[in-house]
């Protein structure tokens, strides 16, 4: 999907989408458990206004009993008005309960009102009817405990009511923050890892297109989808990658060119140095058979880089096409060994292999060429007596299997420095052999050409001693 945004503005939308997941879920929590303590502090202060109320309804009784009976026996009309004082008092209290308790009014509350009016009406009584006037207030007030317990009673039901109410809101609330705060978790996660899967699409097809630029693979278009930034990058990278194909191509043109340009005057002078070694022009003095020797020493050695330089430039066309058939690598090796028993017997030198693996589908000539300029290059760096070592095992691989062929040889191995770019063509490391003329550096490029065609890998493994190549191909 082609888009008009950045990959910055993207990435930068999805971490603010993140961030206000996560934030209005925080928010939501804030604003429930603030509203939570809010009718938690209202619950605990009706709850303290009803208590106080019930306690206040109970003394101001016992003072309205004790006000009445200190009024009937000294007949002061100050303790008839504290009555009146401590009963208004309990009527108010008594409101308050009546209003906080839900629903109707119980007939408790009839009842203290009516034996409280009872009380007043009896110290309203004529003094002369002393007895009747007792009698009356000694009944309206002692029903007034009883109510008075069975109305702390209900206060105190109501109270653990709200309470009870309170905190199953409480483990409601919490119950639905719980599964909000983990879906929104979880919904972050997945837009986490969904925006870091679709951005990171376009970062891996540009660094697989490095890859394929890196690798000499100019024949593959490159095309980025996603951000408009990432999108220009792959543009400007197929640029590139057609421009270094050009360049890459005219290069091949100009070897091409120059090394058969170059073949015919040489040819000319092998054959005009040949004439004069063999006296046709007449016979040569000491000096000038010496002056001849040198002409055909540097001749040959002149000729045999010009046909390095076109067997790489056709290794790297050849590399284009495989003709794969089943081969027994163990045979193959032993061949490529025999075919170069001279020159490894030359230097004394002792070549083993092991291992015995299983067929595989290669293209036999190009692995044939494969193992002789590992061989070739192992025999130019191997001391005199030294030991080349070819091994051949099959390792898992993924869902598959590999052939694994090592080459491992005695000689001063590759420097440190040298080790990433062993494989480029024409770089020569600086352990060279002694008194061995330096090679033009092709040898382990068009194995590494011939190894990547079949899909397979060449590494420099870690020695402690001479040089360990290693050979990975895929069985199926």
């Amino acid at each position: 999907m082609s888009l008009k945004l950045s990959f910055r503005q993207l990435l930068l939308g999805a971490f603010l989408l993140i961030a206000a997941l996560l934030s209005a879920t925080s928010v939501q929590a804030l604003l429930t458990l603030e509203r939570l303590a809010a009718q938690s502090r209202e619950t605990s202060r009706d709850a303290l206004m009803l208590t106080a109320s019930a306690q206040q309804l109970a003394e101001r009784s016992v003072a309205m009993e004790r006000s009445a009976r200190q009024f009937l026996v000294l007949d002061d009309r100050v303790f008839r008005e504290r009555f009146a004082e401590a009963w208004r008092d309990a009527l108010a209290a008594l409101d308050v309960i009546a209003t906080a308790l839900p629903g109707a009014e119980p007939t408790a509350f009839a009842d203290w009102r009516r034996n409280g009016q009872a009380a007043w009406e009896a110290l309203d009584m004529p003094r002369e009817r002393r007895n009747a006037r007792q009698l009356r207030l000694d009944a309206a007030l002692a029903q007034l405990p009883a109510i008075n317990e069975e109305l702390a009673e209900r206060v105190k039901d109501e109270v653990d009511r709200r309470n009870g109410a309170i905190l199953t809101e409480l483990e409601e609330r919490r119950t639905i923050l719980k599964g909000q705060a983990a879906a929104s978790i979880g919904l972050a996660a997945v837009l986490a890892l969904g925006f870091g899967i679709w951005l990171a699409r376009p970062l891996r097809q540009i660094e697989n297109a490095i890859a394929r630029l890196g690798g000499n693979r100019y024949d593959m278009p490159i095309a980025v989808y996603g951000p408009a930034d990432l999108r220009r990058l792959g543009r400007h990278l197929d640029w590139l990658r057609q421009r270094l194909g050009h360049l890459e191509a005219d290069k091949s043109r100009f070897l091409r060119h120059i090394s058969h340009e170059l073949k015919t005057p040489l040819a000319a002078l092998v054959e005009g140095v040949a004439l004069l070694e063999d006296e046709v022009a007449g016979p040569l003095a000491p000096n000038q058979r010496e002056i001849a020797g040198i002409l055909r020493q540097n001749t040959v050695s002149l000729q045999t880089q010009i046909e390095d330089l076109l067997r790489y430039n056709a290794a790297s066309f050849d590399a284009q096409t495989l003709r794969r058939e089943p081969t027994d690598v163990h045979e193959l090796l032993a061949r490529v060994i025999d075919s170069q028993r001279l020159q490894w017997q030359a230097r004394a030198l002792t070549v083993t292999t092991a291992g015995t693996p299983p067929p595989i589908a290669v293209d036999v000539d190009k692995l044939g060429v494969v193992i002789s300029n590992l061989l070739s290059n192992a025999v130019r760096f191997s001391p005199a007596g030294g030991t080349i070592r070819f091994e051949l095992n099959v390792t898992p691989a993924g869902r598959g299997r590999q052939l694994q062929i090592d080459c491992i040889d005695a000689g001063p191995g590759v420097a440190p420095q040298d080790a990433d770019r062993v494989f480029e063509p024409f770089y020569q490391g600086e352990r060279q052999p002694p008194g061995a003329r330096r090679g033009n550096g092709i040898g382990l490029s068009i194995v590494r050409e011939y190894v990547s065609v079949h899909g397979g890998t060449l590494q420099l493994m870690p020695s402690s001693a001479g040089a360990h190549f290693r050979i990975e191909l895929p069985y199926d």
